[in-house]
């Protein structure tokens, strides 16, 4: 196990093996990211973070309950192959039956839908290199960014699932409105999203 540890503001990076990753984060308190060899430890998030995610968990878990979508919290890593990453999602849905990478079940390779609540220490990596990295896979057609400061949603949506690099791009920042997520067929009121949040 080699260790070579940097540290910004607030994330540590170390790095390991896949296998030795993969061995640790079976037992860790902490979340952490694998990126080509690097070790990310991920940094926790605030009452309102989780309060979003678990909205939208409850709320879309109670629409898709009957359907053939599945939700999953943060729990379960996406497996990136092209980028050989391992990554958390605050939500992820998959249509139909979940893949997993190899032999594993911690690992999906098949999100339909990707949601991620910004926080300052991981936005512009939400923003950039993440939102690269997921386009990757296959199956994903839509990603919702959305903020815990204001009412403020950012919906990317590929209305054409063969092409990576045509997304519809789409803000939605009232109360009073509705998003439409396409991969869904479902609306989901901002109110529901923000439910108990106080700005």
């Amino acid at each position: 196990m080699v260790f070579a540890e940097t540290s910004s503001s607030n994330m540590v990076t170390t790095r390991l093996t896949l296998d030795e990753y993969r061995v640790m984060e079976q037992t860790s308190l902490e979340r952490h990211e694998y990126r080509n060899g690097e070790i990310i430890t991920m940094s926790g998030g605030s009452e309102a973070h989780s309060a979003i995610a678990s909205n939208l968990l409850i709320y879309l878990g109670f629409l898709l309950r009957d359907t053939d979508f599945r939700l999953y919290n943060g729990d379960l890593r996406v497996w990136i192959e092209e980028y050989q990453c391992g990554t958390y999602t605050d939500l992820m849905i998959v249509q139909g039956s979940p893949e997993f990478n190899d032999e594993r079940n911690d690992e999906i390779v098949n999100p339909l839908l990707i949601v991620e609540v910004l926080s300052p220490s991981t936005e512009a990596y939400d923003r950039g290199d993440k939102f690269r990295k997921y386009r990757s896979l296959e199956s994903f057609c839509e990603y919702l960014l959305v903020s815990q400061t204001e009412p403020y949603i950012e919906q990317y949506y590929n209305q054409e699932g063969n092409s990576n690099d045509r997304w519809l791009w789409q803000v939605h920042s009232s109360l009073e409105r509705s998003i439409f997520l396409h991969s869904l067929n479902v609306e989901v009121p901002l109110t529901e999203i923000y439910r108990r949040i106080n700005f």
